[in-house]
């Protein structure tokens, strides 16, 4: 793989401290980025040493993504730390799986707030200084059930289909600035999230993947690092599927 493909670049990734998107950070930081990420809890490891063992800079920000006022300010702070955001990775999200009818008010709200509203808070507040720079690339983390939709899960397929949509159109109003904005749909990744699953469950996933394995946080990070990377310069509004073959 090639080397410092973001060297000098700063990149803020949200619900970064475990899982994708703490693959992604680590990910960024090999490549030479300096990482910002959020959370909202602090990481109970040493994640900021390993993030700095690369060279560049490393800083936690104790961040709820569903607040509009919280995202705007933990924006400024990183721009006053970093003087720059130069990537932004929406990662942050939750999932409350049950039948609809089943299904209360507070569970819709909650992964709606969480996993749609927050990619609003905090695209809006990184907009304004990536308008001044005259670039950056966006990336919000969809999921292939935004696509297809699943069974029991209609308040995420929601937030994250809506993320495709909002993706699609922030790319057209900012693409005039150099400003790129895409999407990734990962599929049944290897996670906090999808451990908890049933082994039998589990297994009539794999029949549907194409490449017959489930994937890893690295696959949707590499994934990240070419829409972070110039190696995509001309890509933007898109939606990188990385599932392996499922859909």
């Amino acid at each position: 793989m090639n080397t410092n493909l973001l060297a000098g670049k700063t990149a803020l990734i949200t619900g970064a401290t475990k899982g994708i998107g703490r693959e992604i950070a680590m990910t960024f930081a090999e490549q030479g980025a300096n990482v910002a990420i959020t959370a909202r809890h602090e990481p109970t490891d040493n994640l900021l040493a390993e993030l700095e063992q690369w060279g560049g800079k490393a800083r936690f920000y104790l961040s709820d993504a569903s607040s509009f006022e919280t995202s705007e300010a933990t924006v400024k702070k990183v721009i006053e730390d970093f003087q720059r955001i130069d990537i932004l990775v929406n990662n942050a999200g939750i999932t409350r799986d049950t039948l609809l009818m089943r299904m209360k008010e507070e569970d819709w709200d909650a992964v709606i707030n969480i996993n749609l509203k927050s990619v609003f808070n905090f695209t809006k507040a990184v907009q304004t200084y990536m308008l001044k720079q005259r670039a950056g690339s966006i990336i919000n983390l969809s999921s292939i059930v935004g696509i297809s939709g699943n069974a029991g899960q209609a308040n995420y397929a929601a937030s994250k289909a809506g993320i495709i949509g909002f993706t699609k159109s922030v790319a057209q109003e900012i693409g005039s600035r150099s400003i790129r904005c895409n999407a990734i749909a990962p599929g049944f990744i290897d996670t906090e999230m999808t451990q908890a699953i049933p082994n039998d469950i589990k297994e009539a996933y794999l029949k549907k993947i194409a490449l017959r394995r489930i994937g890893q946080p690295r696959d949707v990070a590499n994934a990240a690092l070419f829409l972070a990377s110039d190696l995509s310069a001309y890509v933007t509004g898109q939606v990188l599927v990385c599932d392996g073959g499922m859909n």
